[in-house]
């Protein structure tokens, strides 16, 4: 996300077979070294077989990373859970949803363009 750019939210459509997905990312907070964002589809219909995701993800700045925090109703999630756990969790539930937000975010980049006119600064 440019920083030159004060809005708090960007569209985007994706495309797919059948249609297209408008994706929303909307900053939650902003602090120095981090930004929260979340991120959804904004024209998500329950009628769908697969619902798609809300993912809360934490973007750091001077690492160049990105974290999922939550997703859906899974919040506060650990690096690492004993098998089998009260909520049956893999062990490896957070490097999944990580891994997910990364693969999602190639289809994207591969397949997305932006609903809006984003200037970017010229170095």
């Amino acid at each position: 996300m440019p920083a030159s750019e004060v809005r708090d939210s960007w569209e985007f459509a994706v495309e797919r077979a059948k249609g297209r997905w408008e994706v929303r990312i909307h900053i939650t907070e902003r602090m120095r070294y981090t930004t929260t964002v979340q991120v959804f589809r904004q024209d998500a219909d329950d009628s769908e077989w697969l619902r798609a995701p809300r993912l809360t993800v934490r973007l750091y700045h001077d690492a160049h990373l990105a974290e999922v925090l939550a997703c859906e109703e899974h919040r506060r999630l650990n690096v690492k859970y004993s098998y089998p756990n009260h909520k049956m969790y893999q062990a490896d539930e957070k490097a999944q949803f990580n891994r997910f937000l990364g693969e999602w975010l190639r289809h994207c980049l591969a397949n997305g363009h932006s609903l809006h006119e984003i200037s970017l600064p010229v170095r």
